[in-house]
């Protein structure tokens, strides 16, 4: 673990460099930086997560359109309103999780990254359950305690 602070400015530059690649190849939606390392002073694996909101309407044909691009990542995770890819070639480990907006799923990303930015307690409680071992499997729990999903 590391703190976020340590990569901000890498992880700043994929968010950017994701997003030109994404809008050059006629992606759609709203690209935002989220997880650990979008949050200063945070505990981070020292990886970059990236958030692809699209309308509802598009999300399927953009999941199709990025199976073009980007390599599958964890097919298990996958959802109906849930589709994650890795972006390679970063200096960074980089994931892209894509959500219909409004979605659950959207939601959960959102919402989440939100409060713990926003909510001293909470990006307290992020930091310690990130300390402890196993903390992968608490971690889901925690993030439905905070969106109500």
């Amino acid at each position: 673990m590391i703190w976020s602070d340590e990569i901000t400015t890498r992880a700043a530059e994929i968010h950017a460099r994701t997003e030109r690649t994404l809008r050059a190849a006629g992606v759609p939606g709203e690209l935002e930086w989220t997880g650990a390392s979008s949050v200063p002073g945070t505990l981070t694996k020292g990886d970059v997560d990236l958030h692809l909101r699209v309308p509802a309407e598009l999300f399927g044909a953009t999941v199709e359109q990025l199976k073009g691009l980007l390599p599958v990542a964890v097919p298990s995770a996958w959802a109906p309103t849930l589709a994650v890819f890795d972006v390679p070639d970063q200096e960074l480990p980089t994931g892209l999780a894509v959500t219909p907006a409004g979605s659950e799923h959207d939601r959960r990303f959102t919402l989440a990254w939100q409060r713990i930015a926003a909510e001293p307690e909470l990006h307290r409680r992020y930091n310690e359950l990130k300390r402890e071992p196993g903390h992968e499997d608490r971690k889901s729990g925690f993030f439905s305690e905070l969106t109500g999903t």
